[in-house]
């Protein structure tokens, strides 16, 4: 069975991973019955109250968190490396942009957590399929662009990400919520979900053909 990695942010849409995205990820893996392998840094985050979107002022840990949806079964991103993986999947929610990069603050001209930046890395240097859901297409440009990849992806239609993306010296394609973009060459797939989704199914449509094809380029 392909053994493939999510890489989680948290645990909810506007501080960590988008939890809708998340689970419709883990369900169609389950659904080719890959082995999944959960994973997330272990750091701190600041919460915001997802009933107003105000941050609260207090912190929560994004490995802890995490955990919440993976049901415990989760690992120390800094434990996980590319040779443990065939393909390796991030999905989207601010998260993406606030605890595994700072690019939500900082635009293309920000970073991204090295543990995140070595995985995903890594599995670009390996040929090992990387998917990318939501905003985290960002993060896997930001990445891809800092090797000298012009990586090909999609985040939906908002043109200002897509901006941020070719600025990081990446390429956009349009999509709709239940379409992917497939870069081949690098063997990358991308899907909008909730940058455009007006819910569940139109989001899982999308993230159902994301890892087909992720695990079809294994």
């Amino acid at each position: 069975m392909p053994k493939v990695g999510v890489l989680l942010s948290g645990c909810g849409v506007f501080d960590g991973a988008e939890i809708h995205e998340a689970v419709l990820t883990l369900l169609a893996l389950d659904q080719h019955q890959a082995t999944i392998v959960c994973c997330a840094p272990n750091i701190e985050f600041d919460e915001v109250d997802h009933r107003t979107q105000k941050p609260t002022g207090r912190k929560r840990n994004v490995l802890q968190e995490s955990a919440r949806i993976a049901r415990g079964e989760i690992r120390d991103l800094a434990t996980v490396r590319a040779a443990d993986l065939d393909a390796l999947i991030l999905p989207g929610g601010f998260g993406a942009v606030k605890n595994l990069s700072n690019l939500a603050e900082k635009g293309p001209q920000g970073t991204v957590h090295p543990d995140v930046a070595r995985l995903v890395g890594d599995c670009l240097a390996q040929r090992k399929p990387v998917g990318a859901i939501c905003i985290a297409p960002a993060v896997l440009a930001c990445i891809a662009g800092q090797r000298g990849i012009s990586a090909k992806v999609t985040i939906g239609n908002d043109p200002g990400v897509a901006g941020q993306i070719i600025a990081l010296g990446c390429q956009h394609e349009n999509r709709p919520v239940t379409e992917i973009t497939v870069d081949a060459d690098h063997k990358l797939v991308t899907t909008p979900a909730y940058m455009l989704g007006p819910g569940p199914a139109a989001v899982y449509e999308g993230i159902r053909k994301l890892v087909d094809k992720v695990l079809a380029l294994i």
